[in-house]
């Protein structure tokens, strides 16, 4: 008779329950249980520890080359026919191909998003704070994330990519089609059509841009993407492919560090007086909160040879999970992980992912949030949350629909 221990998760169940608004115990219980786990619901490895997600990520046999395996070996030819209006446009992605085609599409984009690119947007991005601000200043209450969190790196990506920001309704209902299937969502049969049906529409809509910037050139990132110089040229649909990208990238992630961030620091009180009373810890007080409660949930992989890792062979062909939220409180790495501090220096915390696919907009993300989330705290001192948030019930992203706040003492 084989004994029962009590070493094993007694579920599967990531985003049940509970869990989907605070998965940090389910996490901390995997890392001391099972931190390389086979998940039987989900049909995947799930990784936990810090040191493995990191070596993961520096590991090629680690691919990210996911979407493509998908069309080509696991679907037959009339689902192919259905879905190849979203194959065209997420095949060239950049977070789901490898070298030498992803460092192809990066070397013309990473210039454009450096340090020195995105700081002379400061004051435009200061600007829009102060107005997304101003048009809540008689409010009593409001909701967080779809009147500041969203609408503020919704205008700036727009403004630098080189849409229309007046179009940015059209790219949030775009956008939140497409997060349920590039983010995995559960509880929702119709998903695949909802995407497929909003990456139609925003590649119509990103044709006819760059169409019109290819005869009237500016100087943005879709006006960098026509003229750029590489070999092989690229082509109408890999840029079409790019800018879509860029649109649902740079805003989805920045509303949720902003959203998120804000809602941590509300949830404890003493870190909120301390960053208004010192709003000079503002650029730790960011890491920090990609740290304790960051946007990215957990990066996907598929291996494309077997790997060994704490005793368990990983077979060649396995989807993967590195789960960054579980990693960033990892006890071997930081002291008192399930505690947020805003003086927490270092911080190694991989909220925005590392090696060759560490996030593009990075240094825009956080600049936004340096900006946005202490120019709350200026205004609204007296901001506190205002019933239950709504959580979008994605695999990969962590981030939130709704977060009703209020203005205390109004």
């Amino acid at each position: 008779m084989v004994e029962k221990t009590n070493t094993v998760v007694p579920d599967d169940d990531m985003l049940g329950g509970p869990r989907l608004a605070d998965p940090y115990p389910y996490f901390a219980a995997m890392q001391q249980q099972d931190p390389v786990h086979w998940n039987e619901k989900f049909g995947a490895w799930f990784i936990h520890k810090h040191a493995d997600v990191l070596a993961a990520l520096r590991n090629p046999a680690f691919s990210s080359d996911r979407v493509r395996p998908v069309f080509d070996r696991h679907m037959s030819p009339e689902q192919r026919q259905r879905r190849q209006p979203t194959f065209d446009v997420l095949r060239h992605w950049m977070v789901f191909l490898d070298p030498p085609e992803h460092t192809r599409l990066r070397k013309i984009l990473t210039p454009l998003f450096s340090p020195k690119a995105v700081a002379p947007w400061r004051p435009r991005i200061d600007q829009v704070v102060e107005e997304s601000l101003a048009a809540l200043a008689e409010r009593d209450t409001f909701d967080f994330v779809l009147d500041f969190a969203y609408p503020i790196p919704a205008i700036v990506v727009a403004e630098l990519i080189g849409v229309p920001a007046g179009d940015r309704d059209k790219f949030k209902k775009w956008s939140d089609d497409i997060l349920t299937l590039v983010f995995g969502a559960e509880g929702q049969q119709d998903r695949r059509e909802l995407a497929q049906q909003g990456l139609v529409e925003l590649t119509a809509y990103l044709g006819d841009l760059i169409a019109d910037i290819r005869k009237n050139p500016r100087d943005d990132v879709i006006s960098h993407l026509v003229s750029a110089e590489v070999e092989p040229p690229l082509t109408d649909q890999e840029i079409i492919s790019t800018c879509a990208l860029l649109v649902f990238g740079g805003h989805e992630t920045t509303t949720n560090l902003i959203a998120n961030g804000t809602r941590q620091l509300l949830l404890h009180p003493e870190q909120w007086a301390l960053l208004r009373d010192e709003p000079q810890r503002i650029n730790a007080a960011v890491e920090e909160l990609l740290r304790f409660d960051g946007p990215s949930r957990l990066e996907a992989r598929l291996l494309v040879e077997d790997v060994e890792m704490r005793g368990k062979v990983l077979r060649a062909g396995q989807n993967v999970f590195l789960v960054q939220s579980a990693a960033n409180r990892d006890p071997d790495v930081f002291s008192e992980p399930g505690s947020l501090d805003i003086t927490r220096q270092p911080n190694q915390h991989i909220g925005f992912g590392h090696g060759v696919h560490h996030c593009l907009g990075n240094f825009l993300a956080r600049l936004e949030a340096v900006v946005a989330i202490p120019a709350v705290i200026s205004a609204m001192p007296d901001l506190r949350l205002d019933g239950a948030e709504t959580w979008h019930t994605t695999m990969m992203s962590r981030g939130m629909k709704t977060m009703p706040v209020r203005r205390g003492g109004r």
